[in-house]
């Protein structure tokens, strides 16, 4: 998404810690990029980016259900902020993976809003 993402991780078994690997990702994509956004004296005396939020939103898959609104979400969420028509028109997301291995049919979603059951 322009202005946001979302993520599905399975992190090892004896090390739950996302927060790290998040921060990781962000300095990591903040070094790679030149610098021009705006930063306020409160991020600037924190050595942060003006690109990233300071929060993020986690949450414990539960079970296959679970899962399943979560990735259904996150491949409906470019046609649910007007950037799309159809899911399969997004091309950076892993919807198109789904399709080729038979999880999804290539029209999911085109001609009416799946049912998605709220995740938050």
């Amino acid at each position: 998404m322009p202005d946001h993402l979302h993520a599905i991780w399975t992190l090892p078994s004896d090390d739950g810690d996302y927060s790290v690997r998040w921060n990781m990702l962000k300095g990591r994509f903040s070094r790679a990029i030149d610098p021009g956004e705006r930063i306020s004296k409160s991020r600037q005396k924190r050595r942060e980016r003006g690109i990233w939020q300071r929060r993020l939103w986690a949450h414990l898959i539960e079970n296959q259900d679970d899962y399943n609104r979560h990735v259904d979400y996150i491949h409906w969420n470019p046609v649910k902020h007007g950037h799309v028509k159809n899911v399969s028109d997004w091309p950076y997301s892993s919807f198109h993976r789904y399709v080729r291995q038979g999880i999804y049919e290539k029209n999911w979603g085109n001609n009416e809003i799946p049912e998605i059951k709220s995740i938050g």
